[in-house]
């Protein structure tokens, strides 16, 4: 391969997602006038390697096939720090666990610090070469989630010991007890605990459900969990709730969304017990409004609450909110309770006044006046800002609101559902570039077609994209207007911005305090 092709290849690569475009424009140059000046080959390996770590995995195994000295770059351990061997999430494919093994030893070693590991590759000689081999290893995903037989660990004697986050995708059928029961002595420090189930694949069947892993043995293993995520398991009940919240006193966070056996009987005791819960993540659970009513909110620490997709009355939905003292995020769409008398009493408390993140989806029962009463006075102090989901919210009010959103970084607006009236997406798009500046992630989930633009609608685009430099994330539906919109941030050198609502969805979750920490799978 000659260098100008080389350049080329490389080039091309580098407008990758996760390359930032100041790194780019310098790198191009210096290929350039490497090129110029002699070659390619000039560039130090340091260089090279620092342009290969803005890279997957699956491209860097494509550069080590460029050259032998590009091979030897490509398999140095600093690229090799966060590993998934899950094919359809990398693209990486190990062979055999012979290649695994020499993989570890020689490419991973002390560098490593996370990896993702599916059934076919959890075995314990695995996970003794990793114990042994990956003295620095943290993070851990193991993905059981396919399983239909688990690998003998009878004979497993070892574990990577420093783990503080660890995610394991559970399996419909087989029981972990014979796993776990080997790890309970290795996993005492562990900080951030996922569990993930199989809500999407089992949420219409009416099958037995097999407690497939013991949560209350795993408690007494793990009491230094800052961080509980439960997600669509099945089987899990109030009583893990308990079980975790008697053992686990420096509990930050805790999500079981769509663990919808959970009723919220053992809320009083969770809140009492769990001095420094501030995150409680209740998205499609079976909540019962009186057991919400009994747990001492007002002396509770909770700050980010989500309860989307239940059931609470309006009673309990007042109580609930004018009682939480310092509440700065609350997701609480989908409720049929929730309505104005809801949001007038909670406003006129006072409680909103930490209110930083509000997310009520497809919140029929509100109406656009109440809204635009709360939004006046809270406003100006949000970050995030859903109003998804209801036919009555239009641009109308949009145009209302959002000069008064001025500290606002995620907005989502619209419906899928066909409107009888159409959005004037031009004079929409300018004001939101004229009023929010630090805008990141924004969504507009209107069907295209209702969406009414101009042939001067580029002078608005052109207004969103220079206004809102922080702008990572634009979600729109597929069709002309997206074209369009997207066609616009290329030009500008920003092709990763625009995107659509088939693919991607904006969250107001972005804004939590653990964040980073309930990211999974």
């Amino acid at each position: 391969m000659d260098s100008w092709s080389a350049i080329n290849i490389s080039a091309n690569l580098f407008r990758e997602e996760s390359f930032n475009n100041y790194y780019y424009r310098k790198i191009r140059t210096i290929f350039l006038n490497s090129y110029f000046d002699t070659s390619i080959e000039k560039l130090p390996d340091k260089v090279i390697l620092h342009i290969f770590s803005y890279l997957s995995h699956l491209e860097i195994c494509r550069m080590a096939m460029v050259c032998r000295r590009w091979r030897t770059i490509a398999y140095d351990t600093k690229l090799w720090k966060n590993v998934s061997l899950r094919p359809e999430v990398s693209g990486l494919h190990v062979g055999s666990l012979e290649q695994l093994l020499q993989m570890i030893s020689v490419r991973f070693s002390a560098s490593l610090r996370y990896i993702e590991l599916p059934i076919e590759l959890i075995t314990h000689t695995v996970l003794h070469e990793l114990a042994s081999k990956c003295p620095n290893l943290t993070h851990m995903l193991l993905d059981f989630s396919t399983a239909m037989q688990l690998h003998d660990f009878s004979e497993m004697q070892a574990f990577p010991a420093k783990l503080r986050y660890m995610c394991i995708c559970l399996s419909e059928v087989i029981f972990m007890e014979g796993f776990m029961r080997k790890i309970y002595n290795f996993i005492n420090g562990l900080e951030v605990l996922h569990l993930i189930g199989t809500y999407e694949k089992g949420e219409e069947e009416e099958e037995e459900i097999y407690e497939v892993i013991n949560v209350h043995k795993l408690k007494s293993a793990t009491p230094n969990l800052r961080v509980i995520n439960l997600y669509g398991i099945n089987f899990i009940d109030d009583s893990h709730i308990d079980a975790f919240s008697s053992n686990c006193i420096q509990l930050e966070c805790l999500a079981v969304n769509y663990c919808s056996k959970v009723t919220g009987s053992t809320l009083k005791p969770l809140l009492a017990r769990s001095k420094q819960l501030k995150c409680l993540l209740m998205n499609g659970t079976d909540l019962k409004s009186e057991y919400v009513m009994q747990a001492e909110w007002d002396k509770c620490s909770v700050q980010e609450l989500d309860i989307s997709g239940t059931d609470l009355s309006t009673e309990c939905l007042v109580d609930l909110l004018t009682r939480i003292p310092t509440l700065r995020f609350l997701s609480a769409g989908q409720i049929n309770g929730f309505n104005d008398s809801v949001l007038k009493a909670w406003a006129e408390s006072g409680s909103p006044k930490s209110l930083v993140a509000l997310d009520i989806d497809s919140s029929d029962n509100i109406s656009d006046e109440a809204l635009g009463r709360f939004i006046t006075r809270y406003g100006a102090q949000l970050q995030a800002c859903v109003l998804s989901g209801m036919t009555h919210i239009t641009d109308q009010l949009w145009m209302t609101i959002l000069p008064i959103l001025v500290n606002v970084k995620i907005i989502v607006m619209g419906t899928t559902e066909r409107l009888i009236g159409n959005i004037h997406v031009d004079q929409l798009m300018d004001t939101i570039g004229s009023s929010c500046p630090a805008l990141e992630r924004l969504e507009l989930r209107w069907d295209p077609e209702n969406l009414r633009f101009s042939d001067k609608s580029q002078k608005a685009i052109d207004m969103l994209r220079v206004k809102c430099l922080k702008l990572r994330c634009l979600v729109l539906s597929d069709g002309r207007y997206y074209e369009t919109v997207k066609a616009n941030f290329e030009r500008a050198d920003r092709t990763t911005v625009v995107r659509t609502t088939t693919s991607c969805r904006v969250s107001a979750y972005h804004v939590l305090s653990n964040y980073n920490d309930l990211i999974f799978n």
